[in-house]
């Protein structure tokens, strides 16, 4: 009876608050989960995955979608973390030991940890005439390594997908494997993350949220990032999809300190920390950033990691609509997936997605302080 009572009350708290993104026409559909390191306390789908009422229903268990640049943390970080714990990668060793084509001038200096940090000063991102007229991934890569710091490394934060490719490129070239052979054997499985995947087809497309519409048609399974489609779907910036249920194994594995749910050790917890520790802030109105990871405060009037999330709050975000925000003084994570990216019904649904996301991140911390008291 009292599991009952707590689930209902999880249900009247959060259930309105990720409808009201569909209502308000943000997404179609999304999943939620929130847990703890060793229990998750709401998993639950809301919607379809598209607007029509005869499309499948979401689910936490089975819909994938899109990651985006959560692929940054879930994938790329975490397969940067497992090298440099493993001692085969060093953050503070230049960019050019690992990509030695990476030589223009102001290069030299940026550092792998630089590159974690979006500290490098590279800019944004490639222009996108740029990445579409590249004939293939390799003349995409060239046009990487031939970018220069538009800003003195180490001098503030600048997000940029440049330093997500260059960091793939230098977990392939490190671990002598594909970007996705290394992250899946060496993170997702371990895991038992056996639903996330690059480039999901055959029947997995069935229940693949789509990102985009094509002649009057939903557009499932292809990643919505014009960098990491030139790549083939696989790109340290983009590419992973996954659903609700492997993502909490994910933020799981963070909150234990390193550890997957049978107990094996895939990381020192120390590592963890270093890698979920702020590292770098340039004073009020920037944002702060961890090893790959967003940090607190994010620099934003509305953020997506709520008021409430503690100072040592880590997440990251997706452009597609996903998102994960980790407390670990509270012990707490909340996953939202949705494809904000599918023919939005709202004018501002990036603002909707942010408000739904600040909002699910409240009232989970407030559940955990009622817990405790």
């Amino acid at each position: 009876m009292l599991a009952l009572l707590v689930l209902l009350q999880a249900a009247a708290s959060y259930d309105p608050i990720v409808r009201d993104g569909i209502r308000l026409g943000a997404y179609p559909g999304a999943v939620l989960a929130v847990g703890t390191a060793d229990s998750l306390l709401y998993l639950k789908g809301y919607g379809r995955l598209t607007w029509s009422a005869q499309s499948a229903a979401a689910d936490p268990d089975s819909t994938l979608y899109d990651l985006a640049s959560l692929t940054k943390v879930v994938a790329t970080t975490t397969a940067v973390m497992v090298l440099v714990d493993r001692g085969r990668l060093e953050l503070d060793a230049p960019v050019a030991r690992y990509v030695p084509e990476f030589t223009g001038p102001g290069t030299g200096a940026i550092t792998v940890r630089q590159l974690l940090t979006h500290t490098s000063g590279l800019r944004a991102d490639l222009p996108l005439a740029a990445i579409r007229g590249a004939r293939d991934a390799g003349a995409l890569l060239r046009l990487a390594y031939a970018e220069t710091p538009r800003f003195t490394p180490g001098s503030r934060v600048v997000y940029s997908d440049v330093n997500a490719l260059l960091l793939g490129e230098i977990v392939r070239r490190t671990s002598g494997d594909a970007l996705d052979a290394f992250v899946t054997r060496e993170v997702f499985q371990p895991l038992g993350m056996t639903e996330t995947r690059y480039r999901p087809g055959g029947g997995a497309l069935r229940r693949t949220a789509p990102t985009g519409v094509w002649h009057g048609h939903p557009v499932a399974g292809v990643v919505n990032d014009p960098s990491a489609a030139k790549l083939g779907g696989v790109s340290g910036n983009a590419g992973v999809f996954s659903t609700a249920r492997d993502m909490a194994r994910f933020a799981q594995f963070v909150l234990r300190g390193g550890t997957a749910g049978d107990g094996r050790r895939l990381v020192r917890a120390e590592t963890i920390r270093a890698f979920t520790t702020r590292a770098v802030y340039f004073g009020p109105g920037t944002e702060a950033r961890a090893l790959g990871w967003q940090a607190l405060p994010t620099g934003e009037r509305v953020s997506s990691a709520g008021s409430r999330f503690g100072p040592h709050s880590v997440g990251h975000t997706g452009w597609t609509g996903t998102s994960l925000w980790i407390d670990p003084d509270r012990g707490v994570f909340v996953v939202l997936l949705a494809n904000r990216a599918f023919a939005p019904r709202s004018r501002e649904p990036f603002t909707v997605v942010k408000g739904v996301r600040g909002r699910l991140a409240d009232v989970a911390a407030a559940a955990i302080d009622a817990r405790a008291n």
